[in-house]
């Protein structure tokens, strides 16, 4: 069997004359900014041009470019060897699809068309679903893909044993090489969106509190967790506790705080520089010491290794969209991906300004 598996992710600019037009491609999607094309068009513009001094200052915090293509290649690595070494008889490829920058749905769809597969495993790198990041990615290869091969989606896997696992450690590496510090709160800190998005039922939300609860219980050395949102922007209300507040609320309490960025597996923008510089500079202010930062999943063996299991058994099932690990969407959340089609499209049709970078 020919298996071919498409990581998705959101994509970040690889030098500084790409972050205008990386911008302008993430505003101009309308599962970010819910607009008719006459309005969203020249606002990307409009947002892409006044934000683009800014972020290419973040940007050469990092040398200048996003790191989330290079660590998504060395996680695509990882997990072919895993598959291989899962099912030696099958010949599997990895390819990666960014949403806002290269590699593009549309330059990934010929590469898998041309290595024609039996099977396809759509596999967002976004453990937590929402109509703002999966959903994007996923009606995006939908537009782009005419080639052979029969596909599946994995849609979430917000509880799989793999990534919790692999938060697990790198938390408990954390706080250990810190000398076990005992005043310390463990704040869970994922990116926010529009408080109206989850009031809608997109279940992002719900899968973040399931995540953040499933790590806790894995580490009852740290008992005093919370979850809170960063990367808010814009004049629309946002989930709440706000990264921010938190890390205020623990140095008027007394605490330190070790940041797990929960949503993301892959260290990028978000966690470089705003969770890295800006929000240890607000800890250093208001007296939170120590400010700790685990690392993202990345190459984790135990990360990688649950997502090799999660494609093998993918294949196992019938076509659509479905959840790997416990997880299920209960009542509520009528804009998962494993609901009726309608709620999932309309999903996509209901944009807000809920950008990060990459």
């Amino acid at each position: 069997m020919k298996l071919a598996v498409v990581l998705f992710n959101l994509g970040g600019p690889d030098g500084p004359a790409a972050v205008k037009p990386f911008l302008y491609n993430l505003f101009k999607d309308p599962a970010i900014i819910g607009a008719p094309a006459l309005v969203r068009y020249p606002l990307a513009r409009f947002i892409s041009t006044t934000r683009e001094k800014t972020a290419q200052a973040n940007y050469a915090i990092m040398g200048g470019a996003s790191p989330l293509l290079p660590e998504t290649q060395a996680q695509a690595r990882e997990l072919e060897a895993a598959l291989k070494r899962l099912a030696p008889g099958d010949e599997a490829k990895v390819f990666i699809a960014m949403r806002y920058w290269k590699p593009f749905a549309a330059e990934t769809a010929k590469a898998v068309a041309a290595f024609a597969p039996d099977q396809i495993v759509l596999l967002p790198l976004y453990p937590q679903y929402s109509t703002t990041t999966s959903a994007s990615s996923l009606k995006d290869w939908k537009r782009a893909y005419k080639g052979p091969g029969r596909s599946r989606e994995i849609c979430c896997y917000p509880t799989a044993g793999g990534l919790i696992e692999a938060h697990a450690e790198a938390i408990r590496d954390k706080w250990i090489t810190a000398g076990k510090p005992s005043n310390i709160r463990l704040l869970f800190s994922a990116h926010g969106l529009p408080q109206k998005v989850v009031d809608a039922g997109d279940p992002y939300r719900a899968q973040i509190q399931a995540t953040a609860a499933a790590i806790a219980a894995q580490l009852p050395e740290l008992p005093d967790w919370e979850v809170c949102f960063q990367s808010r922007v814009g004049p629309l209300k946002w989930l709440e506790p706000s990264t921010d507040a938190e890390i205020r609320r623990a140095g008027a309490e007394g605490k330190g705080v070790i940041v797990a960025p929960v949503a993301f597996v892959s260290e990028h923008v978000e966690t470089l520089v705003e969770l890295d510089h800006e929000y240890a500079r607000l800890a250093a202010e208001v007296g939170c010491s120590p400010y700790l930062r685990s690392p993202t999943p990345g190459v984790r063996q135990a990360f990688v290794d649950g997502l090799a299991e999660a494609v093998i058994l993918s294949l196992g099932r019938l076509d659509g969209a479905r959840p790997y690990g416990p997880w299920q969407c209960g009542a509520g959340l009528a804009r998962c991906a494993c609901r009726p089609e309608s709620s999932y499209e309309e999903g996509l049709e209901q944009g807000h300004d809920v950008s990060g970078g990459g």
